[in-house]
Order: C-alpha cells, then structure tokens, then sequence
C-alpha cells in the first residue's frame, strides 16, 4: 500500500462508461465501513468515448492530498482498448492489483509477459460488461467491476458495495446493478486459491 493505512485506487476507462461514478461508489463503500475517502476525476476531454482517469483513496485516517494518484494500489481499467493507448500501468507496483473488464486473456490482450511480474490473484480479467449486459440490459461495467475489486482485494466488503449501489441508484436498476456486483464477486471469489477467500 502507499502507506501503512491508505489504499489507493485508479479507474481508467472511457467517457460514458461510469469510470467516475465507480470511484464514487468505491469511496462511499469505504465510507460506510467507518474509514475516510476520497473520490475524484482527471478529465482529459469529456465527450463520450474519450479517455477517462477517476481516483479513490480509502483510509484509517482523515486524507490530506488530493493529488491524482500516481502510484496506486490498485488498479481498475474498465476498457481493454486503452490498454496500448494509455499508459494505464504507469506507477503501479509489482504488488499491486490489476483488474481488466474483458472476455479475452491476458496473453490475448498482449499482456501476458507483463503480467508475469504481478502473482496470479492479483491481474485477472473478468467479463464485467457482459455480466452487467445480463442483469441490466446494456454494457457498463463500473458495478460490476466493483464486485470483482471487493472479492479480489478485500478492500471493501461486497455488502458495501451493493449498500452504496442502493444508496446511488433506484428501484430496479439498483437491484440489477447490485445483482451484476455479487455475480462478478463470487465469479472471483470462485476462482481464487482457498487461503484467499478468508
């Protein structure tokens, strides 16, 4: 971690996907857990389809920086085509997470040399826009991919997450939102070595 009581998240995706609203979502997730956080964008250009960065730092303690995050814990790269586009990795270190929504493997996306520097659990794809495309009806993977963070990092509980869907979102898109979280989180949570699941 950055430091000893703070975990830093950063969102890459593109204009229209909810990059922004995943980094909020993530911060009140933290926020009902009693920790402090933190949750804002970097716009570049904000018509639909352009590179999107949103930030979140989740702490024991009252944040001071609001810096972007140059060195994160995690990150959360909601669309594979920037993944040759934009320097997403940059500053991540070798313990860190890596979380990518698509249906394609890690060698597919041409990563598979890279990612043999991160240990196993810690760069995983998940399809979280088709999983989102089941329960909603269209595409986005922001909670879906939040689901996936909370089984892969633990650093937010998975009824935290669906708590802060409830809290955004309304009536049946809430529901399905919340549905396409828990059905990525146990995908991931099915997945991992059973000493990981504590």
């Amino acid at each position: 971690m950055s430091s000893p009581q703070t975990f830093e998240v950063r969102f890459h995706g593109r204009g229209g996907q909810g990059v922004v609203t995943a980094a909020e979502l993530l911060s009140v997730a933290a926020f009902s857990e009693g920790r402090h956080a933190q949750a804002f964008p970097s716009f570049g250009s904000e018509r639909t389809g352009a590179p999107v960065v949103a930030f979140c730092r989740i702490s024991g303690r009252a944040i001071r920086t609001r810096e972007p995050i140059a060195h994160p814990d995690a990150l959360v790269i909601q669309d594979p085509t920037l993944l040759h586009q934009v320097d997403v990795f940059g500053g991540v270190s070798d313990d860190g997470y890596v979380l990518i929504n698509t249906t394609r493997s890690l060698a597919e996306l041409g990563i598979g040399e890279f990612a043999e520097r991160f240990r196993p659990e810690r760069i995983r794809t998940v399809p979280a826009g088709e999983i989102a495309r089941e329960h909603t009806g269209k595409p986005l993977p922001n909670a879906a991919l939040l689901g996936a963070f909370a089984a892969q990092t633990g650093a937010v509980s998975i009824d935290s997450v669906v708590s802060a869907i409830h809290g955004r979102f309304a009536g049946a898109l809430a529901d399905r939102n919340a549905a396409a979280a828990r059905a990525t989180f146990d995908l991931v949570r099915s997945e991992q070595p059973e000493a990981l699941r504590a």
